[in-house]
Formats: structure tokens, C-alpha cells, sequence
């Protein structure tokens, strides 16, 4: 079975076997579907997506789980929009409905949370109300409302979310249920009525689809396979799709992991939910690969690829004509954006995600081809490179050390990073593919630069960073390096014992630490903040980098600077209570941010990436792509100007 093979639901042509599944996005105008959306979901259509079900919009005005969070009442003319768009590229659109229960917030809506029992939510503490029978009629009512919407809108059909932040997965799981009523005996009773309410409203001739937590990884008292496949098989004649997932009240980051997930992690729990039913199933679980998406396909009838096609909205179209994808890292830093600063989705390695209606479309061609030097062979300078060359300009491409890549390859050598690697050499053989002139070992300087420039080159400069020299007192009693060197000379830092500092909170001292202590190496993190890797949460890993951490007896100094190095140990200072202590070590591995290269500065015509400020690697190929956009429309306005 091919990933672009035909297919039908209820009676509605499928143009391939890849869904692209729903998920926060914070595009919403207020409650409302937005011009946005329309213009992201439009795009993985164009690329071939089989199915694309809309972000789970709440079918109650109380349900109001964070702030941009559609509402199914205000999603007419979304829903609309965004049928009419995808509709010309023959993918089936589903509307997305839930509604969070007691793992909603309160904080937007004002009002108290509904729930089963009165069970608190773990994350929030929240307690809420346990629902009476008008509440659940009124939740009843509210998918049928919102499926009706929906149908009225344009939508192929709808999708109700059952998964591990929903309110109908809260009323199966003993978890969240105690209930001594029918809804409490027998726990499948509201979704078998939800269900039922909305195929009644919206009939046989629409597509109803369930995304079902099928394991929620609390034996004790949660929904297991066994259950779940009980559950399947009773609500499987009013269905015709079930998407297998997993994730409960404890475990909702094991719906969308990291990279410290193995890929295609639900492939065994797919295939024992699939023979419970007769209906068709999507695997759903981190295939980010083209063989694993291929692997899927042999015990589902679609493999759902959302994080994949953000990364590359063209997978499906690649595939067929057997061109490579760009990769997905699964690193979650720009694609998990429910948090408190309501971060666009979008990805690290394409930052045009959920920029559709901003960015210029890199397949558009420039009017008057230039020729372009790009110094730095990072991700800024591969993009810039990647992007002036797809455009049509004649580009060259000199990095000064031995490979490109820069710190992406740098920080891949980190415990489960490798899936860096893999954006790094997509960079680089797209630039080779598109023609670029690629040099390693040249060493430029800033008469290279003029006399470029003199024979009509635009310049290009992503030359990096480089180190930072320690902010505190430090004699050559121990050896001090930076991360960056920590990773170039990592097989020799040992045995140890290790001091890392990490006043960032982010993930390159735990991967540093992870690595060390996997080599055997005594290590210590000593940071300012009560907890390691602080800025975490937002890609889902706070959790598990910490209980990592333990279980690699990695020594934490937590809320504690650096004070001085001296004497063969590391002298810090605890940031409430001034208390000073003293850790003996060998080596320092300094994790502070580090400065911007800036010995080109002057020089250039444009500056991008780390050489302007050191950051991730969504800046560096965000600005990266920024400049190669922008070479593209230099040489026109120097064209019009002449004229």
C-alpha cells in the first residue's frame, strides 16, 4: 500500500492514506477560526494530504481551555474557508470537536470546570464540579450543535476527541470516574451517546472519526489496551474511522513525545486496537519517516504524519515522486504552543509553518538572477544559500571549518539528538542539489568581502559564534571549556568529577550531563533555578529530563551561582540565602549563552543567524530564509534603480 493510494470514507474519495491530525495552533482570532488557519491547513492539502482534521474546537462556551482555543459556535465561516480551500486538491476535511473537561483552565472562562467525579486534576490541582445530568444532556447537545455546524459549513465531517486532555476519555478511565450512576457503571455510555447523537444529526453520507486513548499508562485504575479495545468494538458500527492514541491524566506528554520517544511508538498498540474492530484505523505516534509511514500502512489504513508535514507540508507529493522530505527532529520546540506566551506554530527547520499567509513562497522565481556569497556553512548561511539558489541566483557557499552544519552538528552529538543530523544534511545536499558552490576549509576576511562586492556579489554573512570567557573569577586549576568545546572534545572530558553550569535552563547542559553520566563521569549541574532544565516545559520535557537526571544520580545544585573557580573547585552561592559551598571537579563545562562572531560585521550586506545573536535554530534558518528571500529582490530593485 502506497502513502498516496485512493481511498474511500463514507462514500468520499480519500486521495492518499496521510492525515494531518489536530493540534493547538494559537492562530485563532479570538475564538475564531482564522484566515491563517485556512492558508496552513490549504498547504499540507496542496502536498497531498489525505485527511486534515481541523484544531479541536470546544462544543461548549464553558470549555475554554486556553486562550486562543477555537469555539465550535464561532467556526461557521472558518470551517467554511477552509473547505472551500482544500477541497480543489480532493482532501477530506474534518471538523475537530471536544471539549477539556477537568483538564481545562478556568482562568479564560470564569466558570467552574465540569468533570465526572470530583477528581483534581494533577497539573492544575484544579478540583471540579461532578456533572449532573443536565450537564451532560447539555454536552450531548453541544456536539450535535457543533456537528450540525460543522456539516453546514463545508466539512467532510467531524472528529471527536476522546484522547488524553478530553472529557469523554475522563467519563472511560477509572481514574477520573467514580460515578455510581449508569454514566459510572458503565463508563462508555456518554460517548456511545455522543456518538450516536451525532451520526443522527449529521447521517451515514459524512465521515465520523473518534481519536481514542487506547493506554493511558495507569494500569492501576486507567484505560489499558484490553479496555480500549472493549470500548472500540461497542462504538465501532457508528464509526467509520478510529485514531489510535495514547495519553491520560498522568501521561498527556506521551501523546506527542520528543525525540527521547522512539519514532512510531504506538505501531504494537495500533495493530491490537485494530484487530478489535472491522472499521478503518489510523497509527498515530510520532512517524515522522517515510519507512515507518510505510511500515504503518501494513496493519492500518492511515498513518497519521502531523508533525512530519508542519516540518514539510509537501511529504505526500516527495514521496511519490521519490524525492526526500525535510525531516522532522521531533525536538517540539516550536510546534507545542500550549503555553503561557502563545507562540505561533511553526518549526524549527520551516519557519514558513504558520506563516503561510506572511512569508513568500520559496517556489516563486526572481525576475533578474545575482550571484550570491553566503559565509558560514550553519544553518543561517545553508538557508540563505538553499532559498538565493532555488530563486534562480548564482551562489556560493564557504565555511572555514571542515563540514557544514555548524552547531547543529555540534549539539546533535547530544544524548538523543541525533535527529539534528538529519536537518543539517538536508540542508546540505538541498544546497548541492540546487546548484550552490560549496566550499569547507576557507577562511574569508573582509578585503574578501569588498572585492566581492566589487564584482557585483551580494554578501551574505553567518559566521556563528564563538566562546564566551567566564563571567566569574577562574584560575587554571581545572580546565574550563564551553559547551561547544564540551561536545568538539567530548571524549576526553573524564573521568571526572564534572561541574556543568547552566544559568539558561534549557536543554543543552541535561544532554551534556546525560552524556557524561552515561560515559561513567561523576557530574553536577549547578543552576539558578529550583529546578534543572526550567525552560523545558514548553517542549514537553521538564518531566522527563528531571526523572532522568535522578536516575543518572547527576548531582543538582539548584537556585545557586558560580561565584569563582578556584583552588580545584567551583565556589557557589545559593541565590536566597547567600549560603557558599565549594564542589571539587576536574573539568567546567560553561553553558551560558555565547557571543555572536562578529569580525565580519562591517562588512556585510546582510547579517543572519548566531553572527547577529547566538540563539536556536529556529532564528538561525528563520533568518536564513529571511536573507535568501531577500537576495532574491535586491537584484530587481538594483535593476529598477539603474533604470
Amino acid at each position: 500500500m502506497s502513502l498516496h493510494e485512493h481511498t474511500t470514507l463514507a462514500g468520499r474519495t480519500v486521495r492518499s492514506r496521510v492525515v494531518f491530525g489536530p493540534h493547538e495552533t494559537n492562530l485563532s482570532l479570538g475564538r475564531e477560526l482564522s484566515d491563517r488557519h485556512r492558508a496552513y491547513y490549504q498547504r499540507r492539502a496542496e502536498g497531498g494530504a489525505g485527511i486534515v482534521v481541523t484544531e479541536v474546537a470546544s462544543v461548549l462556551d464553558n470549555d475554554w481551555p486556553y486562550e486562543r482555543a477555537p469555539l465550535a459556535s464561532e467556526c461557521g465561516p472558518g470551517w467554511q474557508s477552509i473547505s472551500t480551500a482544500c477541497a480543489p486538491y480532493g482532501t477530506l476535511v474534518l471538523a475537530g470537536l471536544g471539549h477539556t473537561g477537568m483538564q481545562g483552565s478556568s482562568a479564560y472562562s470564569q466558570s467552574v470546570l465540569w468533570g465526572p467525579s470530583r477528581v483534581a486534576d494533577p497539573v492544575t490541582r484544579e478540583l471540579p464540579m461532578a456533572m449532573g445530568q443536565p450537564e451532560i444532556d447539555q454536552l450531548i447537545a453541544g456536539f450535535r450543535d457543533a456537528a450540525a455546524l460543522a456539516i453546514a459549513s463545508g466539512m467532510d465531517g467531524v472528529e471527536l476527541d476522546a484522547g488524553p486532555r478530553s472529557i469523554l476519555r475522563q467519563f472511560l478511565s477509572g481514574l477520573t470516574n467514580t460515578r455510581q450512576d449508569l454514566y459510572g457503571t458503565d463508563r462508555a455510555a456518554l460517548l456511545r451517546e455522543v456518538i450516536s447523537g451525532v451520526r443522527e444529526e449529521i447521517g451515514p453520507d459524512h465521515v465520523v472519526s473518534l481519536r481514542l486513548s487506547c493506554d493511558e499508562e495507569a494500569p492501576w485504575a486507567g484505560l489499558t489496551p484490553d479496555l480500549a479495545a472493549g470500548f472500540a468494538r461497542e462504538v465501532s458500527p457508528l464509526l467509520d474511522l478510529l485514531v489510535v492514541v495514547r495519553g491520560g491524566l498522568y501521561s498527556a506528554d506521551r501523546y506527542r513525545p520528543d525525540f527521547h520517544c522512539s519514532t512510531n511508538f504506538n505501531f504494537a498498540l495500533c495493530r491490537e486496537i485494530k484487530a478489535a474492530v472491522t472499521i478503518p484505523v489510523v497509527l498515530q505516534g510520532s512517524v515522522v519517516d517515510l519507512a515507518e509511514a510505510y511500515a504503518a500502512l501494513e496493519i492500518a489504513e492511515f498513518v497519521e504524519m502531523t508533525r512530519a508535514q508542519i516540518a514539510d507540508p509537501d511529504v505526500v507529493v516527495k514521496a511519490a515522486r521519490g524525492d526526500r522530505p525535510r525531516p522532522c527532529v521531533l525536538c517540539n520546540q516550536t510546534c507545542l504552543v500550549r503555553d503561557p506566551r502563545n507562540p505561533l506554530v511553526t518549526c524549527v527547520g520551516n519557519p514558513s509553518a504558520g506563516f503561510e499567509t506572511v512569508d513568500p513562497d520559496e517556489r516563486e522565481q526572481i525576475w533578474t538572477p545575482g550571484s550570491v556569497l553566503v559565509v558560514g556553512g550553519g544553518p543561517a548561511g545553508m538557508e540563505a544559500a538553499r532559498i538565493s539558489a532555488a530563486g534562480g541566483h548564482s551562489v556560493t557557499l564557504v565555511e572555514s571549518s571542515s563540514q557544514f552544519g555548524g552547531m547543529i552538528r555540534t549539539f546533535a552529538r547530544g544524548d538523543g539528538r541525533g535527529r539534528f543530523t538529519l536537518l543539517a544534511q538536508w540542508l546540505e545536499d538541498e544546497c548541492r542539489r540546487s546548484g550552490v558552490a560549496m566550499r569547507t576549509g576557507v577562511a574569508i576576511d573582509a578585503q574578501d568581502l569588498d572585492d566581492a562586492r566589487s564584482r557585483g556579489e551580494l554578501v551574505v554573512v553567518a559566521t556563528g559564534s564563538a566562546a564566551r570567557a567566564p563571567a566569574y573569577p577562574c584560575d587554571d586549576s581545572v580546565r574550563w571549556m564551553d559547551a561547544s568545546e564540551a561536545y568538539e572534545k567530548f571524549t576526553s572530558v573524564g573521568p571526572g568529577p564534572v561541574v556543568l553550569i547552566d544559568p539558561l535552563g534549557g536543554p543543552i547542559a541535561v544532554a551534556l550531563a546525560e552524556a557524561l553520566a552515561a560515559k561513567g563521569v561523576c557530574a553536577s549541574i549547578v543552576t539558578p533555578d529550583t529546578i534543572v532544565g526550567s525552560r523545558l516545559g514548553a517542549s514537553g520535557d521538564l518531566v522527563g529530563a528531571n526523572t532522568r537526571i535522578q536516575q543518572a544520580e547527576i548531582t543538582r545544585v539548584l537556585a545557586s551561582r558560580v561565584v569563582e573557580i578556584a583552588s580545584g573547585a567551583v565556589w557557589v552561592e545559593h541565590v536566597y540565602t547567600g549560603e557558599r559551598s565549594r564542589l571539587e571537579c576536574e573539568v567546567v563545562i560553561d553553558c551560558s549563552p555565547r557571543l555572536p562572531n562578529e569580525t565580519l560585521k562591517e562588512a556585510a550586506d546582510i547579517q543572519v543567524g548566531d553572527s547577529v545573536a547566538p540563539r536556536t535554530v529556529l532564528e538561525s534558518i528563520r533568518e536564513g530564509r529571511f536573507a535568501g528571500f531577500t537576495t532574491r529582490t535586491s537584484f530587481n530593485s538594483a535593476e529598477r534603480a539603474i533604470s
